[in-house]
């Protein structure tokens, strides 16, 4: 097995709806690829049972959306548990990144998924790396700096399937890599410290002034991480 060092989690999930209070996870599918974002497995695709009320309580666009694509016939004939799903889930991860914490999670608008892990699957979601990689981000960034880079991106098929969705994701990362994140020797080391001087000399009043101004009431500061 190559250096799983670099390694990215790919996973994407299909839902009856967004409200963590009240929609079920109904599909996940996981797709592990190298710092390069090869492809190193055609991935895992795992649909998951839910009652009929469950299905029954979508949004009209999500009832749509799901019955084009075949995902609710797929979960009325899965027998398949969420339990079930984060074990398969979880062997398959642990099959190309062993070890706890190292590999981010990748998506589009990924946090939406990761708070569905982590209420269903806690012990995959605690496998994988506290950081995660959003392409939507990336997209984001490219709207406003690179528009023609934008504009000219490959298009979705917009599948709604777990599976066909991560894998476009990733080939979307692999074009932004392509037209942003070029090959190139990139700045010299003293390049990028003038650069990061720069950046921080540009940004210190800004920060002095968030020091200066400490949350009212008492409050705590909000957690960060890095």
């Amino acid at each position: 097995m190559a250096d799983a060092g670099g390694h990215l989690v790919w996973i994407d999930c299909e839902m009856t709806g967004l409200d963590l209070t009240r929609d079920k996870l109904i599909e996940v599918a996981v797709v592990v690829t190298d710092s390069e974002l090869r492809v190193l497995d055609p991935g895992l695709d795992l649909v998951i049972s839910a009652d009929d009320a469950d299905l029954e309580g979508m949004v009209e666009v999500v009832t749509e959306m799901h019955a084009k694509s075949g995902l609710t016939d797929a979960v009325r004939a899965s027998t398949l548990t969420v339990a079930e799903a984060e074990q398969q889930l979880l062997a398959y991860v642990k099959r190309w990144v062993p070890e706890r914490r190292t590999a981010p999670l990748c998506g589009n608008s990924i946090g939406t998924d990761r708070g569905f892990l982590a209420r269903d699957m806690p012990e995959l979601d605690d496998h994988l790396h506290y950081r995660m990689v959003d392409v939507s981000s990336v997209k984001e960034l490219a709207r406003r700096w690179f528009p023609r880079v934008y504009f000219a991106q490959p298009p979705k098929g917009l599948a709604h399937r777990a599976l066909a969705d991560i894998v476009e994701s990733i080939r979307e990362l692999a074009y932004y890599r392509r037209t942003l994140f070029v090959d190139g020797p990139g700045p010299s080391t003293s390049q990028a410290q003038r650069a990061a001087g720069e950046v921080v000399a540009g940004f210190a009043d800004v920060l002095a002034a968030a020091d200066a101004n400490p949350p009212a009431d008492g409050a705590p500061p909000a957690a960060s991480g890095s």
